[in-house]
């Protein structure tokens, strides 16, 4: 086993399952480490994939993500929600990036993601930033 746990965020599942780019190293952790999936990105890519895709290709992707052998974080446990909150109320981030941080702080994993919300979190989370989506120019 790794001597450290990896966390995939939503941004992180929806890199690898999309083809973006990033894909590849999420495809390599997936083959060699210990990787976590925490149940709140397992919900995002389901209802993100729902209101673009429709309910049938969310199905096929949930079910996609749990075959992939990660772990699934499925509780919090006190400690976690504590952090989350602390999180939450120190930094401009969604419910779901406080929770998936907390989560990977809670672990001792690396948070995976391609996400610039969690920049705030440098020194509190070790992080693996993916390549960010370039936003385009109107």
């Amino acid at each position: 086993m790794a001597d450290r746990a990896f966390l995939l965020d939503t941004s992180a599942l929806l890199a690898f399952i999309e083809k973006e780019p990033g894909a590849d190293r999420v495809l390599a952790i997936l083959r060699r480490e210990d990787v976590i999936i925490p149940w709140t990105a397992l919900l995002e890519v389901a209802y993100i994939t729902q209101q673009e895709q429709g309910e049938a290709e969310a199905l096929v992707r949930y079910a996609l993500l749990n075959r992939l052998g990660a772990r699934v974080i499925w509780d919090a446990d006190e400690p976690a929600v504590l952090t989350a909150a602390r999180l939450k109320a120190a930094h401009r981030l969604s419910l779901a990036d406080a929770i998936t941080a907390a989560f990977a702080i809670r672990h001792r994993a690396t948070l995976v993601h391609k996400d610039p919300e969690y920049d705030c979190l440098r020194g509190d989370v070790d992080m693996e930033a993916l390549p960010y989506k370039r936003k385009s120019r109107a």
